[in-house]
């Protein structure tokens, strides 16, 4: 008898905590949604998912906070909502090198794949391939040719070991059949400052983070690395029109949370996704960054893992042939 009410009590417990999950996947959100950004205040990723977390709040009806949390390359963010409840409170905003390049440069404590659930792939920012105003080259054909000419000589800043701009310079150097040395800094603006005062020839950057250099004048731009020309510059060629088809890198951002997060509760992070990149204030405050809006497929939680897969896949390799470790 006391086996069966314990059973009894067991399966009483079970229902009641099923149905209080449905309860609060059924009500979520009922209080303010964090999104975790791995890097400091003022940055690409930062400035993205303000952006976002201002709409959000407005589809959401409740209030969508940004917390940066920096170090190891944005490694110890995602651990952090990696470890964090699953109930969809708690976000992880990444991109290329965070949910991708550190899954082969770091010895990570998760799976970037099984550890986190996809919810929306959000928007991609394509790189430029700039130069100090000093190398001899007026368009991408004379600049390769020029960095094999001088590959012993030749220097190309990064934002440190294992960044996208790291790998992509790797990725470069590999398709024009060339070998230069690296210079790693603390991020991306101590490279552009070097590249401008010349004390570096060549840097792979975020679009966004060149284009004010570029029309400055202190920098020349040879084409960015995407299939299509940029809104906010039109007269910079795609690398297929300048002669290196088929280099495309970009560094794209997409939304996770916590492993075994309810399924409607995503949906409804989804959805709030969705509605956002659909605003028109949004779009064009994207645009003018450079961000592109990926199509409305790839805005789910199975278009953002199936692209993240393509990009472990494609980058993974060429980092491990290239031996990429951090310092």
């Amino acid at each position: 008898m006391k086996k069966k009410m314990k059973r009894l009590f067991v399966v009483i417990a079970c229902i009641i905590a099923t149905s209080l999950g449905y309860a609060s996947a059924k009500d979520f959100p009922t209080r303010p949604v964090s999104i975790v950004v791995p890097f400091a205040a003022g940055g690409p990723t930062d400035t993205l998912a303000r952006i976002l977390a201002q709409r959000m709040s407005t589809s959401l009806g409740q209030t969508v906070v940004v917390e940066n949390v920096t170090g190891a390359g944005g490694s110890i963010a995602v651990g952090r909502v990696v470890r964090a409840a699953n109930d969809g409170y708690t976000l992880s905003i990444g991109q290329l090198g965070t949910h991708c390049l550190n899954g082969a440069i770091y010895s990570l404590p998760y799976n970037l794949l099984t550890d986190l659930e996809p919810i929306a792939l959000l928007a991609s920012n394509p790189q430029m391939i700039v130069s100090k105003k000093a190398v001899p080259a007026n368009n991408l054909k004379e600049l390769i040719a020029w960095v094999k000419a001088n590959q012993d000589k030749v220097i190309i800043g990064t934002a440190g070991a294992g960044t996208p701009a790291h790998v992509s310079g790797v990725y470069f150097q590999n398709q024009i059949g060339a070998h230069v040395r690296f210079v790693p800094y603390r991020g991306a603006g101590p490279a552009i400052q070097d590249l401008i005062a010349g004390n570096i020839d060549l840097y792979l950057d975020q679009a966004s983070n060149s284009i004010g250099h570029v029309r400055g004048g202190t920098i020349k731009a040879y084409a960015v690395t995407a299939k299509t020309r940029l809104a906010i510059a039109p007269d910079i060629p795609t690398t297929d029109e300048a002669g290196l088809p088929g280099f495309y890198v970009s560094v794209w951002h997409g939304l996770w949370a916590p492993k075994n997060t309810p399924k409607d509760v995503i949906a409804k992070l989804d959805a709030a996704v969705k509605e956002t990149l659909a605003d028109p204030a949004v779009r064009k405050r994207l645009a003018e960054l450079g961000q592109a809006i990926p199509p409305l497929e790839q805005q789910t939680p199975d278009g953002l893992a199936s692209f993240q897969k393509a990009e472990i896949e494609k980058w993974w390799p060429i980092i491990r042939a290239a031996n990429i470790k951090v310092q």
